[in-house]
Parts: C-alpha cells; sequence; structure tokens
C-alpha cells in the first residue's frame, strides 16, 4: 500500500479513534504482528530506544507489510534528524518537547518539501524508491506525511493557544511522564494536577478541531482519556506488554 493511500486511511481513523503503541525492539516480526493483530500504528522511537536510522527502515518495511501506519519519534526536531526519518520511508513524524508557536512552526516547515515547507531535498533515498518514482509525484506525496507534536512541559501549556495556530499539525500529544516532572511530581501520571493540565490541552485541541493524543499504559487510563475525547491512543510499549503477558504466564505455569 503506497503513502497516499496509508496516510489518506490514518487521517480518517483520526476522525474517530486510533490505536497504536510505542515500540522499542529492533525485530520487524514484531512490527509485523501489530499490524496482523489490527493496531493501526506503530510509534518507532528513536528517542528512549536502541534503533538507528539504518535498522528503522526494516521495521517501516515491516509495517508496511503489515499495513500498519509506521510512525517514527525523532530524538529531537531539528532538520537533520527529521529528514533522515522521513528518507526511510516514515509516513509520520512525533517530535517531542515542543514548547513554542515558533518551535512548531519550524517542525513543520522541516518535515514539508516547497510550497507548504523546506525540507531538505534528495529524491536518491527509500522514500523515493531510490529515484524510481517520479520526482514530481514523490514530492507531492511525501508532503501528505503526518505530523505529531508533542507537549510535555509547562512552558508547552502555557503556549497551547498560539501552537494550535500552527497550520500542518495532525496530532497535539501531551506526553503525561515528561509533564508530571516538568510540574515536581516525577512519575504521578493520575496526580490531578497533571490530569487537569492534560485536560486543558485536550478541551482546547477540541475547540480548536485538533486530534489530541496521549499515551497510556493501564487499561484504566486509555479508558479515562478516550472518554475524555482523546482519539489518537498509544497504548504502552511493546516491550512492556511483552513483559507483562510473559510474566502473567510464569505466574499461571509455575502455581503449585
Amino acid at each position: 500500500m503506497n503513502m497516499a493511500k496509508m496516510t489518506g486511511i490514518f487521517r480518517e481513523k483520526l476522525k474517530t479513534r486510533a490505536a497504536g503503541i510505542f515500540s522499542k525492539t529492533s525485530d520487524p516480526a514484531f512490527i509485523e504482528v501489530m499490524g496482523y493483530a489490527g493496531l493501526d500504528y506503530v510509534i518507532i522511537d528513536l528517542e528512549h530506544g536502541p534503533n538507528t536510522i539504518a535498522s528503522a527502515q526494516n521495521l517501516i518495511r515491516a509495517a508496511e507489510v503489515s499495513g500498519i501506519f509506521p510512525i517514527v519519534r525523532v530524538k529531537e526536531g531539528c532538520a537533520c534528524v527529521m529528514g533522515e526519518a522521513l528518507d526511510i520511508g516514515a509516513m509520520g513524524l512525533q517530535i517531542p518537547q515542543i514548547t513554542t508557536k515558533a518551535e512548531a512552526e519550524a517542525a513543520v516547515g522541516r518535515a514539508k518539501f516547497h510550497p507548504m515547507g523546506n525540507r531538505g531535498v534528495c529524491r536518491f533515498v527509500r522514500a523515493a524508491e531510490y529515484s524510481a518514482k517520479d520526482r514530481f509525484e514523490y514530492f507531492a506525496e511525501a508532503n501528505r506525511s503526518v505530523v505529531i507534536l508533542q507537549i510535555e512541559g509547562k512552558e508547552g501549556i502555557e503556549n497551547i493557544d498560539g501552537i494550535l495556530e500552527v497550520g500542518g499539525v495532525d496530532v497535539i500529544f501531551v506526553g503525561p511522564y515528561d509533564l508530571s516532572q516538568s510540574l515536581g511530581l516525577t512519575g504521578q501520571v493520575s496526580h490531578p494536577s497533571v490530569e487537569e493540565k492534560m485536560l486543558e490541552i485536550a478541551n482546547k485541541c477540541e475547540k480548536k478541531g485538533m486530534t489530541a493524543g496521549t499515551f497510556a499504559d493501564t487499561p484504566e487510563s486509555a479508558a479515562k482519556w478516550i472518554a475524555k475525547g482523546v482519539k489518537y491512543i498509544s497504548y504502552s510499549v511493546d516491550v512492556g506488554i511483552f513483559y507483562n503477558a510473559v510474566s502473567g504466564l510464569v505466574q499461571m505455569l509455575k502455581q503449585k
């Protein structure tokens, strides 16, 4: 399935609800399994994971095979890092630690070619089928990429109104763990003060017609934010899900 079709399907899902998980694995088989299981997207995590651009491209290939939408969370929002992820075929970018309108505008500009942005141009990359794809078709298709901005601290929350004015953004993602730390409540993602700020962003997104997203690592937390209108639900991390499944299995098999 080509990028134009996959991004179109994904954006339609964002109108109701899209469910995915973060991935730190380096094994393409895990990505394929996620797609065959019916997840809408996977976030290949280069910020807090061991993968490199070289290994991530094989994970993107696996996503394409099983029809799961491949998003790469980059380490930072600089042009070279974002460009690398798009060049290997990422159909969406998740950019951490956005704090101002100017940073949001810069992120969108780095993710798009002219006239939407100023992304570095090279057609001899995987995303352009190594130059096999018509260059103009590639440039137009590449500008369909999904942009997800992470708001993770007090400064980002204070500037959320300006950030929501930036065009070309598909999802505003609230990172509850970093947010809890910025509020002096590290790890207390269910603390009323943390949830209050998360809900503030979700409500402002709804008023602006913007999709809100967040991370949940318990079924209760996921259900809570779904009920509050969050449509981009990133549930836990593949290695944590695998650990929970295996530890439960161990308990069952070792019962006396």
